[in-house]
C-alpha cells in the first residue's frame, strides 16, 4: 500500500499515511497533533526496490 505524506495548515505538522488508493480518495486524515482536518497533501520523493541482477 501506498504512504502518503501530509501537513496541517494549522500547526505546520508533517506526517504520513499508509492507506490504500481506493481510501486515499475519499476523506483526508486528520493531524495527529492538533486533531484538525486542514491538512493538505505534500508531494515527495519515493524510492522502488528492485531485485538484483548478477
Amino acid at each position: 500500500m501506498p504512504t502518503y505524506e501530509y501537513r496541517c495548515e494549522k500547526c505546520g505538522k508533517r506526517f504520513s499515511v499508509v492507506h490504500s488508493i481506493s481510501a486515499h480518495g475519499r476523506k483526508r486524515p486528520a493531524c495527529p497533533k492538533c486533531k484538525s482536518a486542514k491538512v493538505e497533501q505534500v508531494f515527495s520523493s519515493f524510492f522502488a526496490k528492485t531485485a538484483k541482477k548478477s
